[in-house]
This record gives C-alpha cells, sequence and structure tokens, in this order.
C-alpha cells in the first residue's frame, strides 16, 4: 500500500461529494437532470505488457453522466410555462451563437413579442402565415403577431330547428304578409348577429309563419329592415314545404341564396350590403313537439386584439382574440438525440451540441419518439433529494476510510524509521 491510492481515493470522493452537492442544489430547478459520478480503477502497465500480479494504484474520476430521465410534472397558472413528457428538448437562441437546448420550459413574451426563456434566448419553431397556416422548413424564432385579426363576413348560416306541426296557421288573409311587431301575424321568431366586410355586427331576426300544412313562410330582417320587400309590404324570403312526416323539408333546395340590405346598426353605423348569403335550413324538421332551436351558426367575426396565448400538446402556439377567434401562430420544434448524455452542460439550463451526442432529430412534438408538450405546467428536476443525502453520508465515509489508509501508511513509515 502506497500513498496513492488513498491520496486518489480522497481526490474521487471529493469529486463525488461535489456531484452530490450540485444535484442537491439544483433539486428544485425545473429541467434540471441529475449528475452522477462514474470511477475506474487504475492500474500500472508491467514493461512487457503483461503480469497477473498487477496491484491497483488507485481510483479515477472517468465520467460524470447526466440521466435523462422522465421528471415530475407540477402545474402553474402562467399558460406560457410549457413542460415536455417525453424525448426531446427545446431549442433556443439569441440568433449569433449556436443553438442550445433545454428541457426547462419557464418561457415569456418578451417586448418584440418573441417567445424567449429567462436568459433572453428565444424559442425556435415554424411560423405560421396570415390565414393561419404553419409553414414547416427552416425553423426560426417564435414571434407572436402584434396585429389584431381581421374581421370575416358573414358567408353561411345554418340553422337547424324544429318547427311544432301542431300549431294554426298565422298568414294573415289580408294586408301586409307578415306585421314584425304583432306576433299574432307569425308563429315564432329567432335572432342572431351576423357581420359585414367591415365587421360590423348586424341583427338578424328570423320569422317562422305557418301558412298551410306542412308549410311555413321564411321572413328575415336585418337591424329591423325586412330582407324581404319592404317594411310596408315585406315579403317571404323563401316558403319552406316539408315531407308528409315532418323529417325534411322538401322545397327550395338548401342551401338559400340571400341578399342582405345595407342598413343602420344599433350605435348608428351604416352596414354595409351582404349579397348571396347561405341559408343552409336542410336538417330542419317539422314534427309535433315544441318549436326549439337545437343548432345555429354563422362563419362571421368582428376584429379582434390578441388576447393570450396556448401551446397545444402538438406544439401549435394558438393566439385568442378578443372576438372569440384562435389562429394557429406557429409551432414549437423540438430535438433529440441518439446519446444525450453527449451533450455539454452549459449551465442557465442549457446543453450544448457535441459530436459524441451525435446530430439533432428533429420534429414537432407527439411524432416519432418525441415527447408531447403541456401548457400551463413544468417538468421539476429528476433529482431524488432523499437518494443523494443516503449517497453523501456514503461519500462522507468513503472521504473517511481513504484518510484512514494514508494515516496507517504514514504509521508503517513511521515504524521503519524507527527501526534500530
Amino acid at each position: 500500500m502506497s500513498f496513492q491510492q488513498g491520496l486518489s481515493g480522497l481526490n474521487a470522493t471529493n469529486k463525488n461529494l461535489e456531484v452530490i452537492g450540485h444535484n442537491i442544489a439544483n433539486a428544485n430547478t425545473f429541467g434540471a437532470k441529475v449528475s452522477r459520478a462514474e470511477f475506474s480503477d487504475m492500474y500500472s502497465a508491467a514493461l512487457n505488457g503483461a503480469g497477473s500480479n498487477n496491484i491497483g494504484i488507485g481510483v479515477n474520476l472517468q465520467a460524470v453522466a447526466q440521466q435523462f430521465t422522465q421528471g415530475s410534472i407540477t402545474t402553474t397558472e402562467n399558460p406560457m410555462d410549457l413542460a415536455l413528457n417525453g424525448a426531446g428538448f427545446f431549442q433556443v437562441s439569441d440568433e449569433r451563437n449556436p443553438v442550445s437546448y433545454t428541457r426547462n420550459g419557464q418561457f415569456k413574451v418578451d417586448r418584440d413579442g418573441f417567445i424567449v426563456n429567462n436568459s433572453g434566448l428565444k424559442l425556435i419553431g415554424y411560423m405560421a402565415d396570415a390565414d393561419g397556416i404553419v409553414q414547416p422548413g427552416a425553423a426560426t424564432p417564435l414571434k407572436l403577431p402584434t396585429a389584431g385579426i381581421s374581421p370575416e363576413p358573414t358567408t353561411r348560416l345554418e340553422l337547424e330547428v324544429n318547427l311544432d306541426s301542431r300549431k294554426a296557421t298565422t298568414a294573415p288573409t289580408a294586408g301586409a304578409a307578415i306585421d314584425y311587431r304583432d306576433p299574432r301575424t307569425f308563429n315564432n321568431a329567432t335572432s342572431l348577429t351576423i357581420y359585414d366586410d367591415k365587421g360590423q355586427d348586424i341583427a338578424m331576426t328570423l320569422y317562422f309563419q305557418k301558412s298551410a300544412n306542412d308549410s311555413w313562410n321564411l321572413f328575415a330582417t336585418a337591424n329591423g329592415v325586412s330582407v324581404g320587400g319592404t317594411n310596408a309590404a315585406p315579403a317571404a324570403v323563401a316558403t319552406l314545404t316539408f315531407a308528409a312526416n315532418g323529417a325534411s323539408i322538401l322545397t327550395p333546395p338548401m342551401p338559400l341564396l340571400v341578399d342582405i340590405p345595407a342598413t343602420t346598426n344599433s350605435v348608428g353605423a351604416l352596414t354595409l350590403p351582404l349579397t348571396g348569403v347561405e341559408f343552409a335550413l336542410g336538417n330542419s324538421t317539422q314534427y309535433g313537439s315544441p318549436y326549439g332551436v337545437t343548432d345555429m351558426m354563422q362563419d362571421g367575426f368582428t376584429a379582434g386584439q390578441l388576447n393570450s396565448v396556448i401551446v397545444e400538446k402538438d406544439g401549435l402556439v394558438m393566439a385568442r382574440y378578443s372576438n372569440g377567434q384562435t389562429k394557429p401562430a406557429g409551432q414549437v420544434e423540438l430535438a433529440t438525440f441518439r446519446n444525450p448524455q453527449g451533450l455539454l452542460p452549459m449551465g442557465g439550463n442549457l446543453w450544448a451540441l457535441t459530436n459524441a451526442a451525435g446530430d439533432a432529430v428533429l420534429g414537432t412534438p407527439g411524432q416519432g419518439t418525441l415527447g408531447v408538450l403541456q401548457s400551463g405546467a413544468l417538468e421539476e428536476s429528476n433529482i431524488d433529494l432523499t437518494g443523494e443525502l443516503v449517497a453523501m453520508i456514503t461519500a462522507q465515509r468513503t472521504y473517511q476510510a481513504n484518510a484512514q489508509t494514508i494515516k496507517t501508511m504514514d504509521q508503517v513509515l513511521q515504524t521503519l524509521v524507527n527501526i534500530r
């Protein structure tokens, strides 16, 4: 035995304690991965390269390997927090240096609209065009739109309604075909809001008037103005003829094409006319049950401003607007590696690409072997604090044992020196 073995043991154990201390310090660091000190024994080589009686000369720190196992997912109240459940890394860049990789999903939106981490590095992904279609190809820093969403005029109105076949006819026998202010001249009415090319709202009301058995007149007003004829002499938009069993509309063929005239809305604005709006009532029925609207929709909307952002599990960055519309602003791109332990830790929850890690395999969340994202959540570190404390006790005892070998060797030398 010599001082070499004990000294190498002290150095190796000290390194092990440093690794354990680093793990404990990062037990609460989101996205951090536990490190493990890996050692190897050392032997001196014989002159002829062979020998069966070699005595080891100590221990050597061979590697500090990080273990990329999944950490627990904890929810937060920040929609920009992203937890990666499964394999892969977020890619971040300052647009000057090579791309860095991270598992820490604590992202924010900076003053320019870019999605950044706490170091100001920008999240990489695919941008969407003005129509919300993601453009795959070369990934770039994701930037949220600053402009609002443009209005869309109503081009189609869908209505699913049951008209009560038991009701009496209400069509007047003389005078105007209907009096919109007199409920005795129609059976039922329903309202909805549609929009012109400027996104101005138009209050649309549909009136159903039973004119004969299995026959109903459909009237409509836009902001109180009769769509057919005039208010003084209104005309039906169409006459709906139902099958004898009331299960479907026989005539006219659907959808109806209706022109909406220019009107003045509730705030005094002059709305633009709409031409050829489709009225689809094909799923309506006439059964002997109470009147009821079971489905109603229209495809127009007013202008809106960006309200919030949420990231879907497939990485789509969805922008939500004040008018209730959502539109993709981009999609997060992830990277995975054949040997993630070959990545070089850079600090700041970042890793850098090395030759040992292999080439980055790129894709979107959920694609291939890549994990999925969870918005409003973060991945905790995979460090087992209890295990690290036990390992620290073990390392402490190992340090004491190596110190004891040095002490023993010192006593042996002292005895040798004292021989007379």
